[in-house]
């Protein structure tokens, strides 16, 4: 795992634990269409529809949205279950972590 990959993990749990994290496709989407948050992050290996609904939902709302690691690294990332979507409800978490992610590896 490279370095990056392990800041954004541990942001995750940070902003897990500050209350700023939603997660799950249901709890994402509708904090989403609530517009409460700042970025989406779905989980490379989730299904195409998933990727495809929020995709569109992101974009229709010019919320940023990225791919990133697998459903179980992020549900273990987050202490829960694999997880195929998460929301960060908080700008500096949701910037932070999207300059982690985009920051070409070393």
């Amino acid at each position: 795992m490279k370095a990056n990959e392990e800041k954004v993990y541990s942001f995750l749990g940070l902003a897990t634990r500050a209350g700023k994290l939603v997660s799950g496709d249901s709890s994402t989407l509708l904090e989403l269409k609530r517009g409460n948050v700042k970025l989406v992050i779905v989980a490379g290996d989730a299904s195409e529809n998933t990727k495809k609904l929020f995709k569109d939902k992101s974009s229709y709302r010019n919320i940023p949205y990225i791919y990133f690691s697998t459903k179980l690294q992020l549900g273990l990332s987050i202490g829960k279950a694999p997880r195929a979507a998460i929301g960060i409800k908080d700008a500096n978490f949701a910037k932070t972590i999207a300059e982690l992610i985009q920051t070409p590896k070393i």
